[in-house]
């Protein structure tokens, strides 16, 4: 197998919820191996905290509120 292959297979091994264990005996490696590419895996998919940009802003207590207010309000007449 090569190197390549080995990762695709590691990563669609731990996508499919395999443990390093299991991952290392199937793939034909040591679970050091198969815990750096995990490793690798989860840094590649958290996005940095400086980079997050909510799609909107979270709302005040004050604006909780008077949504709920008026949510209920929209309930009682229906």
């Amino acid at each position: 197998m090569t190197p390549a292959g080995r990762l695709a297979a590691i990563a669609a091994l731990v996508r499919d919820g395999h443990s390093d264990a299991s991952i290392a005996i199937r793939v034909g490696c040591d679970r050091s191996t198969v815990s750096r590419v995990r490793r690798g895996l989860r840094k590649a998919a958290t996005p940095r905290v400086d980079e997050y940009r909510p799609e909107r802003m979270p709302t005040s207590p004050a604006q909780q509120a008077a949504n709920r207010a008026r949510l209920l309000d929209a309930l009682r007449a229906a």
